[in-house]
């Protein structure tokens, strides 16, 4: 069924199709995910029935046998799976978002894209970048990789480690950033999983998005061909903007959604014995049912509509750096407040592990944390406001 606040979003028959899909598709998930939380286990049956259903072909470019979704399109998929789990929508993210980033820069030569997208289709494999390291953290903030690349005749040497990889067990591809020896370059290398001295080391203890499986990447002494450098960036080199990454913001929407649903829905069956009538008809419930309601409304507007103009007008993309960092930023502090709602609706049984609210309340902060942090976002804007 679609609600009534994501049917004033669909727009097209193809994002109504999307989104039906991701709806049925990710149905189970939400069950799995508490035990999956509690393992910090990777969510590989949710995984499967995703590549079963084309949805890991979501931004595969149509020529050669994907969806070729538009951002627009990406993002009602990663909000409507993150309802069922988010770290599966997260994970998801990742993979689409990059194949995305790949259409649109054109950055890689076209027959090595053209072969990672058609065994996407064909295999189903899974591919992310690798670029965060303890001693640089995010590379939104540009340190230059720890991580070097050494040409030989036979090759590329690579050493290095990685932290924060998420889907790190059941990748099939690492994009793995490293500076070239002897130049002042950062390299972008595809290294298959089973390359001897690739090893996942399970480091993903934490307190939310515990299925991500975002392990530590050790790469020792890992030789690739000459051919496996797919990308070059000049050291310190600013990034151009990257719609892309609205995934992230768009998966912390849906948990927060679920969360509110699921707020709303304990309000209507919960009745003490010291009332004659549901909580829902208690005014402080229905204010924060509302003030929850409000802070989805906006935030969710805000993102699709930054994302259609991403999609419509191709020559705003060089200016919109600042509204994307601030898409990121606002809604998920929004999620962080509705989670937050909802489990005061609820109360005590919002903290029982039985339950999801406190699994969402756990899920939502990790995204305070994923890029770009808040305090890069208001640096940028007011250094657009200063200069």
């Amino acid at each position: 069924m679609i609600t009534k606040t994501t049917e004033k979003l669909l727009k097209t028959e193809r994002q109504r199709t999307f989104y039906q899909l991701a709806s049925r598709v990710s149905e189970p998930f939400k069950e799995r995910a508490i035990k999956n939380d509690r393992e910090a286990r990777f969510p590989f049956e949710n995984m499967t029935e995703l590549k079963k259903a084309e949805l890991t072909t979501l931004t595969v470019p149509a020529k050669w046998g994907g969806k070729e979704a538009s951002l627009y399109e990406l993002l009602i998929v990663q909000e409507t799976i993150a309802k069922g789990d988010g770290p599966t929508a997260l994970s998801l993210g990742w993979h689409n978002g990059l194949i995305m980033q790949l259409r649109q820069t054109r950055k890689w030569e076209e027959a090595m894209f053209e072969a990672i997208c058609r065994e996407a289709v064909d295999d189903h494999i899974l591919i992310n970048a690798a670029a965060s390291e303890k001693a640089t953290g995010s590379p939104a903030r540009g340190g230059m990789p720890e991580t070097t690349a050494t040409k030989s005749a036979e090759g590329w040497r690579i050493n290095g480690s990685k932290t924060y990889t998420s889907l790190a067990p059941a990748l099939d591809y690492f994009i793995v950033t490293a500076a070239m020896t002897g130049e002042d370059r950062v390299g972008e290398f595809l290294i298959p999983a089973q390359t001897a001295g690739v090893e996942i080391e399970e480091t993903w203890e934490t307190l939310g998005m515990r299925s991500t499986r975002s392990d530590d990447l050790h790469l020792k002494n890992v030789l690739v061909n000459h051919q496996a450098l797919v990308a070059v960036k000049d050291a310190g080199h600013g990034k151009s903007p990257q719609g892309w990454l609205l995934h992230i913001p768009a998966c912390y929407l849906g948990i927060a959604q679920a969360a509110r649903d699921e707020a709303v829905a304990f309000a209507k069956s919960y009745q003490p014995n010291s009332l004659s009538h549901p909580i829902s008809e208690v005014p402080e419930v229905r204010r924060k049912v509302a003030e929850m309601d409000l802070e989805l409304m906006s935030a969710r507007h805000f993102m699709y509509h930054i994302a259609e103009v991403w999609d419509n007008m191709p020559e705003y993309r060089p200016g919109l750096g600042e509204e994307l960092a601030a898409v990121k930023t606002i809604c998920t502090n929004a999620a962080v407040k509705v989670v937050d709602l909802s489990m005061r609706i609820a109360g005590g049984y919002s903290l029982h592990k039985a339950h999801h609210f406190e699994r969402y309340y756990r899920d939502v902060r990790a995204g305070l944390h994923n890029p770009p942090s808040d305090d890069l976002t208001t640096a940028a804007l007011a250094r657009r406001a200063f200069e």
